[in-house]
């Protein structure tokens, strides 16, 4: 069990099915008292029930206070795991990068504001953001969420390098193929991608829960990760030219 999860008041968004319902089911495993947070309200009471949580569904952005207000006047760790996966290149509709900046990126920082000033007045909160590899790396076939997930990454590393001296914990979990409706609406580039290492969504909980347990930042489900990030550091015209190469795989059998 990791040190403080017991009776902690979680909330997760997202977490009417994939990794946010795993992530939910996981806390209320270890004792935690959880609030289900989703837009679709009947899979978000759906969840809540099952694992003895509270349902607070509608918009991650703007959830803050009523779950706090659910769990008592606290929240001990926010899990900010709501996402959308836009795919499209340079050329997709202002809504679509709008909606996925909005999501993606704008629904961490809204949280975070709304959080911080009873966090930091204690000297303690968790912050887990779901982000993915392609925040890391890229996606290919989908540059609103590449971009935005990068902007997710960012957001969660500038919240741990600012905060940590005053209590504040974050995890960034970037995991690759998870087996879930997102997966499946990657589409030909998620099956090229993402499909054949693709791992369960109970296999990300573990990840983070391992990765609290060690006071880590970068929680990586699929550790192969870690290689490919150091790899596009090390010698970026050679990823890039690698990651071409795929793209190239991805046309041809379209």
């Amino acid at each position: 069990m990791v040190e403080a999860v017991q009776d902690a008041g979680v909330v997760v968004t997202g977490a009417g099915g994939g990794i946010g319902a795993a992530l939910a089911r996981r806390f209320a495993a270890e004792g935690a008292r959880v609030v289900v947070n989703d837009l679709d309200v009947g899979r978000a009471k759906a969840v809540a029930e099952e694992i003895g949580g509270i349902a607070v569904p509608g918009d991650a952005s703007a959830i803050v206070a009523d779950a706090r207000d659910a769990l008592g006047g606290t929240v001990d760790v926010y899990c900010a795991n709501a996402g959308v996966a836009s795919g499209g290149t340079e050329a997709a509709g202002e809504d679509v990068w709008a909606r996925a900046w909005d999501v993606n990126v704008m629904a961490h920082v809204r949280a975070a504001h709304a959080l911080l000033p009873q966090w930091l007045e204690r000297g303690g909160g968790r912050f887990v953001s779901t982000v993915s590899a392609a925040g890391l790396l890229t996606m290919i076939g989908a540059a609103p969420y590449s971009v935005t997930k990068h902007g997710a990454y960012a957001f969660a590393e500038w919240l741990s390098l600012t905060y940590r001296h005053r209590g504040l914990k974050v995890h960034a979990i970037c995991p690759q193929g998870v087996r879930t409706d997102m997966l499946t609406d990657a589409g030909s580039a998620g099956e090229l991608v993402l499909v054949p290492t693709a791992i369960e969504p109970e296999d990300v909980a573990e990840a983070l829960f391992r990765g609290m347990a060690e006071d880590r930042f970068l929680i990586l489900p699929h550790p192969e990760v870690a290689e490919y990030y150091q790899a596009r550091a090390a010698v970026p015209e050679r990823w890039l030219a690698g990651m071409n190469k795929v793209q190239q795989k991805w046309e041809a059998s379209r």
